[in-house]
Formats: structure tokens, sequence, C-alpha cells
């Protein structure tokens, strides 16, 4: 059965602001502010993103201000005056071709709320955030019923079609299926559509 063709680059952010390595602190500052973003992408040559420089990366200037103690490499960046000195690096990234899945499971990970887009070769194509991962979820019903009827049910080797209804993106299935071993298939696929929140299932088998 077909996967949900949604990918990174059709909700991520297309215009990006992003700094040089020798950007300095007060400017950093301002774009995060002005663009309204927590991390900007550091490029260098052509476009490669060479690093990501985040509010907690900046929060080290005020974090260590009347103390020496704490961690050494926190402490460093508590001194540091550009992006280069202060970005995380290397960049956590995503390809533009990755599902959302992937995308969210990257971010779980790594405790990232935004990541840069690139290209096979690093190059920036944009910049996708949780927010942007969310926007799936603003499908309607009908659209998602639609796709679910078409990439999944449509793939059965069923004589009788099963019923499917959408309220709220919880998505309900009922029907006779030939084999108890397709209930889960059915539902994994189903729940492989992007907009799902949850699926409840109405199915007997022979």
């Amino acid at each position: 059965m077909p996967e949900s063709p949604y990918t990174v680059s059709d909700v991520m952010t297309h215009t990006v602001v992003a700094v040089g390595s020798e950007a300095p602190f007060k400017e950093i500052v301002e774009l995060l502010d002005q663009w309204k973003v927590s991390a900007l992408p550091v490029l260098a040559g052509e476009g490669r993103v060479v690093g990501v420089v985040s509010e907690a990366d900046l929060m080290a200037k005020e974090e260590f201000r009347d103390t020496e103690e704490g961690d050494p490499a926190a402490r460093k960046k508590a001194g540091a005056v550009t992006a280069g000195e202060l970005m995380s690096a290397p960049a956590v990234t995503v390809h533009a071709d990755s599902s959302l899945a992937e995308a969210a499971r990257i971010m779980a990970r790594r405790h990232v709320k935004r990541l840069p887009v690139v290209d096979g070769v690093g190059l920036l194509q944009g910049v996708v955030s949780r927010s942007d991962l969310l926007k799936v979820f603003l499908r309607d019903d009908e659209e998602i019923e639609q796709e679910i009827r078409r990439s999944v049910l449509g793939q059965l080797p069923v004589t009788t079609p099963l019923t499917v209804s959408v309220t709220e993106g919880v998505v309900t299935l009922g029907g006779s299926l030939p084999d108890r071993m397709l209930v889960p298939v059915v539902a994994r696929a189903v729940r492989a559509v992007e907009g799902v929140v949850d699926i409840r299932l109405d199915l007997t088998h022979r």
C-alpha cells in the first residue's frame, strides 16, 4: 500500500533568514527577535549549512555573567561574540524529501524545535518547525477520507468494500476482511495517512 505522499518540502518555510559565521552577537539577537524564531542556520560559502545558533546558545552570555562555575564548554560560549563561535555544529538537518514522521523523530531525538532543510550537498533549502509538521492536521475530514479510500481501501483484496468515516481526524473503519492478518496491516496503513488523529476499528474477519 502506498504511503501518504507528504514530505518536508510540502510544509517547510522556503523563505529563511540565516547568518554567516562572522555575524556578531547583537545582530543574531536582533534577527531572532525580528523574525520571531528560536534559531538561525549558519551558512558558509554558497549556502552550505555548517551549524545552527539558537537562543540556548546565546543564553550562556547571561547565564555566566556573574560566575565562573559550570560546564567549561558552556562557559566558553559565554565569551563568544560571533555566530561561528556560538553555533552548535555540525547542524542537525533534514532533507526536503524526508517524510514528516522522520523529521518529527529527529526533532524529538535531538530536542530541537526547528530543522534546516538541505539538499544532497548540504545547501539550505528552507526550515521546518514543529508547527509546520502540525499543518497536516488542518486537512479536511473529507480529504482524509478520500485518500484512505483511494490509497488504502482501494488496494485491499476484498469483494465487499469497507466503510470509512472521518470526524475531527478520527477514522472509523467497518466491514469484513477475508483474513484477520489484514487487520493490523490496514490499521497501520490508515495511521500513515497524514492528518489522521486516531483510528477506530469495527472490523470482522474470517
